[in-house]
């Protein structure tokens, strides 16, 4: 009978590569996963899990669509898409914060519908209705600090990591959505048949985070 793994999406890019050392140092690793090769998966038969690398971005539909059982995937993305998702810990990686950024000595005029520049158009959306604020969503894949120099908006909101790149813009950090990192996830239907080796990889990640934190 064939053994049945856990399947794990690992976001592509320098952020996957932390994560993947993550799951090594927690006692999961696999043959091949850091090495330069055409292989899609990679399996640690003795663990039961499998790994497979995914645009960043398609983590969480990987998961939500049980392709994968767990998978890591920035918290900006969960709060983005609505993922129907358990959310199992917080990585610590890849820590950022989503910010609304402006011009410096930029005034809003409430009397006037603000123009925001995102790739983020349902967090933003989100955080101005609760101020009760009437915007213009302005959906940008890329270069979102052009916006404001080139009028095409007032403000923008974005994942800011240390601000040099708002500063050398002419960009200032006005208030702060929420912070952004790394999250282990699970789909809800592997959650409830593969538990006993799901909460067993969260555990080991949760106490290889405790020991590096302590270190």
């Amino acid at each position: 009978m064939k053994r049945e793994y856990v399947n794990i999406a690992l976001p592509k890019g320098r952020l996957g590569q932390k994560v993947y050392r993550a799951f090594e140092e927690a006692g999961y690793a696999a043959p091949g996963v850091m090495e330069e090769t055409r292989q899609l998966l990679f399996e640690n038969e003795e663990k039961g899990v499998c790994f497979f690398w995914v645009k960043a971005s398609d983590v969480a539909i990987y998961v939500e669509r049980g392709a994968a059982d767990i998978g890591v995937v920035g918290k900006d993305i969960l709060l983005e898409t609505g993922a129907n998702v358990y959310e199992l810990l917080d990585m610590q990686l890849g820590a950022c914060r989503m910010m609304v950024a402006a011009p410096e000595g930029f005034r809003d005029n409430t009397e006037q519908t603000l123009k925001v520049a995102t790739s983020f158009p349902n967090i933003a959306r989100r955080y101005y209705h609760q101020k009760s604020r009437d915007i213009d969503i302005i959906r940008l894949n890329g270069s979102i600090e052009l916006a404001p120099l080139l009028g095409l908006a007032d403000v923008i909101v974005d994942l800011v990591e240390t601000g040099n790149t708002l500063k050398a813009n002419g960009l200032e950090p006005r208030e702060e959505i929420v912070s952004v990192s790394a999250r282990l996830i699970a789909n809800k239907a592997s959650f409830k048949f593969k538990s006993d080796s799901i909460r067993a990889i969260t555990e080991a990640l949760s106490e290889n985070l405790r020991d590096t934190i302590l270190k």
